[in-house]
C-alpha cells in the first residue's frame, strides 16, 4: 500500500491475544486497523503481521509508536533473566525478607506463605562500602570484593544480568556508578542495572526489588526492541522507533533499553493516555476508562483531563518505585476461562490467551471463555468475527459451555453463560469502587469510556450495574490503547529524596537540586531530538504531613510559598481521604517531569447526517439483560451510522473488530465525532 509522504503515523500495540495496528493520515483524518494474532514465542512476528495488513512498506511513514506487556508477562509468567544481585556487605537478605508483612487479602489465612524471591539466595551478594542516609561516604566501596562478586555471579552462576542496589544511593550514587563501571568494563557482555539510573528515592527495599524487575526484564526487552527494530527498518521505518511509558508519554527505543522497566505497563498506559485526550478536547470532566482486552480488564479515573498516578506500584506482590498511571486490572477479558470451583462459578484470572485461545476458535481450547458465552448468549456474530478474517465455531462454543458449566450448576445453558457475565460484573464493580467510592467519588457521577475488543460489550452491562448515565464508545475502539499511543508527547520523570520540613527556607533551598534534575531532562530531551521550543518541564513535589508515610504529589508554580503549597496540599488530602491535619508538612522527594511536545493528530466533527437511521444488515436472537429474556436484536453496521443518528435498545452494533450491545432500557445516540453515547438504563 501506498501512503502519502510525511502524512501517516503508526501505532502498535501487543495484547495479551491479538496485536492491533492502527494508521492516522494526517492530511484526511483517517483511521485504520489491522489485528493480527499474538504470537508469544516470537512477539516481533504478530507486530509486522498487524502492520503488514495496513502497509507493504513504511517507507513514508514519520512516527511509530509502540505499546507492549512483554516485559509485564516475563514477570507474571517468570520468564525473564536470571538475576544476580549486588548490595552492601550484610545486606544480601533484603529482598527476602521485604517488609515483613503479610496482604491485605491474605490478612486471615493461617496457611499463607509468601512467594519465593525473583533471585535465590545463592544469587545474592553484599560487599564492603556504606554511604549514609546524608549521602556521606562512611566506608568506602571496595572494588575487589565488586569484582570477586562479578566472578562468582558471572563466571561461576553462569548470570547476563545484574542488578546493583546500595543503600542510600538516593542520596548519593557514586557508589552504585562506580560498582557498576567495574562490572560493565569486567564483563562487557553483561546487562547491569543501577537503582539510581531508574529511581533517585528512599525506601532500601522497594528501590532493591524496583532494579531486580528492571535487570529480570532487561535481557528479554533488549532483544526484542533490537529484533523489532531491525525487521521494521527492513519493512522502510526511517524515522525512530519510540515505546510508551508506563506513566504515559513515549520514549526513543534507545532509551526504552536504557530503562526497560519504564515500560512494563506500557499497552493499558496508551488507552488511558488516549481518554485523557478525549476528556479535554470534549470537555468531559469526569471520566472512566474501561479497557477490556483478551485476558485483562483495566480501569483508570480522569478528572479534568488528567489521569490518576501514583509513583509506587507492585506487579504480582512486587514493588515499583516508577510513575505509572493509578491503573485497577481484573484478570478478566475476551480470553478468561469460566470454571467451577466446589460448586461456585469463577472467572478468570486463568486465560486461554492467543494460544490455544477460545473453544470457538477451534485451535485447541476446551475450556469455555468469555468470548465462547458471549457466542452462546447471541451477542457475536461467527460469520463476521475479526471481519470475517477467522473462522468461528459456535456450535462447539455452546457445546463446551453445556458441558463445563450448565451441567455441572445444574442450569439451562443461557443461564448459564449469563452467569458468566453476573461474576464477571462483580469483580469488576469490586475494582471500580477502589478508584472511585473508596476515594468519595460517586462513580454515577462519571462517564464510561469503553474500548478494547470486549469493551463495548461489556460496559452497557457495567452502566446499568453502577448507575451510570452515560457510556461512550470511540472510534476504532479495539485500537483504542494504539489510538491513545498517537497521542502521546515524549516524556520523562527524574526524582530525588530530601525528607526536608516543608518551609519557605527549605523551598529556597531546592532549586540547586531541582536544576540538576532539569538538566538531565533538558539531555534526555535533547538526545530524542526534541527542539527547545517543544519542551516543557514541570517541578512536582511530594508533600506528606510530618509523620506520615506515604505522600501526594504537588505541582510546584513558580511564586508558591510553604504556606500555599500546604494548602494545596490539605485541600488535595481532604477530597483523597475526606480529611485534612493541622500538622506541619514535610517534602518527601522533588520531581521533575520533562515533556517533548510532539504534533498530533486532533478529533475531527462529522457533517450531520441529514437522513433517517440506516434499515438493520439483519437481526439475530439475544440475551437482554434489562428484561431477562433472549429476544431479538435487530443488527447495525457501525460505518452506516452518522452524526445525530439515533437507535433504541435492544441492538447490537457491529465493526468487524468490536461489538457494542444496547440492551432494552438503554438508546443510542452518535455524537458530531463519530462515536456511540449510550444512556438510560439507570435503576
Amino acid at each position: 500500500m501506498s501512503q502519502d509522504p510525511g502524512r501517516t503515523r503508526f501505532a502498535v500495540d501487543i495484547g495479551g491475544t491479538f496485536v492491533d495496528a492502527i494508521s492516522y493520515d494526517d492530511t484526511t483524518g483517517e483511521l485504520r486497523l489491522h489485528k493480527a494474532s499474538t504470537t508469544p514465542d516470537a512477539p516481533a512476528r504478530g507486530v509486522l503481521d498487524a502492520v503488514g495488513g495496513l502497509a507493504g512498506r513504511l517507507d513514508d511513514v514519520e512516527a511509530f509508536v509502540h505499546g507492549t506487556t512483554l516485559g509485564l508477562n516475563a514477570i507474571l509468567q517468570r520468564r525473564g533473566a536470571d538475576v544476580g544481585i549486588i548490595t552492601n556487605e550484610g545486606f544480601r537478605d533484603l529482598l527476602e525478607i521485604a517488609r515483613a508483612n503479610v496482604p491485605a487479602q491474605y490478612m486471615y489465612d493461617f496457611s499463607y506463605a509468601p512467594p519465593p524471591p525473583l533471585v535465590p539466595r545463592r544469587h545474592r551478594t553484599g560487599v564492603p562500602g556504606r554511604i549514609d542516609a546524608q549521602g556521606t561516604v562512611i566506608e568506602p566501596l571496595d572494588e575487589d570484593a565488586v569484582r570477586e562478586a562479578g566472578r562468582l555471579l558471572v563466571e561461576e552462576h553462569g548470570l547476563r544480568s545484574l542488578a546493583v542496589c546500595f543503600l542510600h544511593s538516593y542520596a548519593n550514587p557514586e557508589h552504585e556508578r562506580l560498582a557498576a563501571r567495574i562490572l560493565r568494563e569486567t564483563y562487557p557482555e553483561v546487562s547491569v542495572s543501577t537503582s539510581t539510573d531508574i529511581t533517585r528515592e528512599y525506601r532500601e527495599y522497594e528501590r532493591t526489588s524496583t532494579v531486580t524487575l528492571d535487570a529480570y526484564i532487561r535481557p528479554v526487552l533488549n532483544d526484542y526492541i533490537a529484533t523489532l527494530e531491525s525487521r521494521l527498518n527492513d519493512a522502510g521505518l526511517t524515522h525512530p522507533l519510540h515505546i510508551m511509558r508506563s506513566g504515559g508519554g513515549a520514549m526513543t527505543s534507545e532509551l526504552a533499553r536504557q530503562a526497560p522497566l519504564m515500560t512494563v505497563l506500557s499497552g493499558p498506559a496508551g488507552g488511558v493516555v488516549g481518554a485523557s485526550f478525549l476528556a479535554r478536547e470534549q470537555n468531559l470532566a469526569k471520566v472512566i476508562t474501561f479497557d477490556v482486552g483478551g485476558t485483562s480488564l483495566d480501569c483508570c479515573v480522569i478528572e479534568d483531563g488528567e489521569p490518576g498516578e501514583v509513583h509506587e506500584a507492585g506487579i504480582d506482590g512486587f514493588p515499583l518505585l516508577i510513575p505509572i498511571f493509578d491503573i485497577r486490572t481484573v484478570g478478566a477479558g475476551g480470553g478468561s476461562i469460566a470454571w467451577i470451583d466446589e460448586g461456585l462459578l469463577k472467572v478468570g484470572p486463568h486465560s486461554a490467551g492467543a494460544v490455544p485461545g477460545p473453544v470457538a476458535y477451534r485451535a485447541g481450547g476446551t475450556e469455555p471463555t468469555v468470548t465462547d458465552v458471549a457466542l452462546v448468549l447471541g451477542y457475536l456474530d461467527p460469520s463476521g468475527f475479526l471481519d470475517g478474517d477467522m473462522t468461528i465455531d459456535a456450535d462447539a462454543a455452546r457445546a463446551a459451555v453445556a458441558a463445563k458449566l450448565a451441567e455441572p450448576l445444574g442450569v439451562d445453558v443461557t443461564r448459564a453463560a449469563a452467569s458468566v457475565f453476573q461474576v464477571l460484573l462483580a469483580r469488576t464493580v469490586g475494582a471500580l469502587r477502589e478508584i472511585t467510592v473508596e476515594r468519595a467519588l460517586d462513580p454515577r457521577e462519571f462517564a464510561l469510556l469503553a474500548f478494547g475488543g470486549a469493551g463495548p460489550l461489556l460496559a452497557p452491562m457495567l452502566a446499568r450495574e453502577m448507575g451510570i448515565a452515560t457510556t461512550i464508545v470511540p472510534q476504532v475502539p479495539a485500537a483504542f490503547s494504539a489510538f491513545g499511543m498517537l497521542m502521546s508527547d515524549l516524556e520523562y520523570e527524574f526524582a530525588t529524596t530530601v525528607l526536608r520540613p516543608l518551609s519557605d527556607e527549605t523551598l529556597a533551598g531546592l532549586e540547586e537540586a531541582f536544576a540538576e534534575l532539569e538538566g538531565q531532562g533538558e539531555e534526555v530531551l535533547s538526545a530524542q531530538g526534541v527542539k527547545p521550543e517543544d519542551r516543557t518541564l514541570i517541578r512536582r513535589l511530594d508533600v506528606r504531613y510530618h509523620g506520615q508515610e506515604h505522600s501526594l504529589g504537588i505541582d510546584l508554580v513558580p511564586g508558591d510559598t510553604a504556606a500555599t503549597v500546604l494548602d494545596r496540599f490539605s485541600r488535595q488530602h481532604e477530597a483523597r481521604y475526606g480529611h485534612a491535619m493541622p500538622e506541619p508538612g514535610q517534602i518527601l522527594t522533588l520531581r521533575v517531569r520533562a515533556v517533548g511536545r510532539l504534533s498530533k493528530p486532533g478529533l475531527r466533527e462529522l457533517p450531520p447526517a441529514g437522513s433517517a437511521v440506516p434499515e438493520p444488515i439483519g437481526e439475530r436472537p439475544a440475551f437482554d439483560v434489562a428484561s431477562g429474556e433472549t429476544v431479538a436484536f435487530p443488527v447495525y453496521a457501525r460505518a452506516a451510522l452518522g452524526a445525530g443518528h439515533e437507535v433504541s435498545g435492544p441492538a447490537i452494533v457491529e465493526e468487524g473488530t468490536s461489538t457494542t450491545v444496547i440492551f432494552g432500557d438503554q438508546q443510542l445516540t452518535v455524537d458530531r465525532y463519530g462515536q456511540l453515547v449510550i444512556t438510560g438504563g439507570q435503576a
